[in-house]
């Protein structure tokens, strides 16, 4: 992993603590060290702080992420700013932490990262891998792995994951902005609704074929979100309500309902 800060005292107290748990860690000051590190030392996760001396941390950022997805990517910041939060989700941060900052938590987050770019060791099945299908998009949330129709694998970030997932798993239920936090960070987003609609703006350009009008994450006007797509287990169909009564009815009702 590599730690990307310029104030080198905070930066190597931070190297030892996270060396101590484990970690292999390297450290640098600036952009030049991330892209040579990215080019060279096959790192795994990077925390990245968001005021550095020779480049904007979200621009760096925006390099990381045009450069590979597979990087785990978590903000650092000493500012409390709601939009530089946002920007840095937009960006393709997994994750955003304040300073100062507790290391277990730190930690904590860093193996939640960790883990989703793991490849699953859990053993298939007889009957096949457990898969979400909709729309021609193929979905496994226990590998993680987001298939899209013509075959390509679209690497989501945590955050993309989670929502996804609790989307796959509530179709047809419009789930409120609280409710998407609940089941997917557990208020890691501190109540902030604008937090959640850039992750959806984010999810949204990845799977929908027109992000501005939205068919499968639909917005529901002064209630939240609702995942509108039919939906498939395996060979088995999701929901208790057959397909067609669903798109007259609620679905119908859905369409109406403007976008993010």
């Amino acid at each position: 992993m590599l730690i990307v800060d310029p104030d080198e005292e905070s930066r190597l107290a931070l190297a030892r603590q996270l060396s101590m748990e484990g970690f292999s860690v390297r450290e640098v000051s600036g952009a030049a060290g991330v892209h040579q590190s990215l080019a060279h030392d096959g790192i795994d996760l990077i925390l990245l702080d968001l005021v550095l001396p020779d480049i904007d941390g979200l621009q760096l950022a925006r390099e990381v992420r045009s450069l590979s997805w597979k990087v785990g990517l978590i903000m650092m910041a000493n500012r409390s700013d709601v939009i530089d939060r946002i920007v840095g989700l937009e960006v393709g941060a997994d994750d955003y932490v304040l300073k100062p900052f507790h290391v277990r938590e730190l930690i904590a987050r860093m193996k939640s990262i960790l883990r989703r770019l793991q490849p699953s060791a859990q053993p298939v099945s007889s009957a096949g891998e457990p898969v979400f299908s909709f729309d021609g998009w193929q979905f496994s949330p226990s590998r993680r792995k987001l298939t899209s129709p013509d075959g390509h694998d679209v690497v989501l970030t945590s955050g993309e994951y989670e929502l996804l997932k609790v989307f796959v798993e509530h179709p047809g239920q419009v789930l409120t902005r609280n409710q998407l936090m609940d089941l997917t960070r557990g208020r890691e987003w501190n109540g902030l609704d604008r937090v959640v609609d850039a992750q959806i703006v984010r999810l949204r350009r990845k799977i929908e074929i027109d992000p501005k009008s939205p068919q499968l994450i639909k917005s529901v006007r002064g209630a939240g979100y609702v995942f509108a797509s039919r939906l498939s287990y395996g060979n088995v169909r999701v929901g208790s309500v057959p397909a067609q009564d669903r798109d007259v009815g609620f679905y119908r009702q859905v369409e109406k309902a403007p976008s993010c």
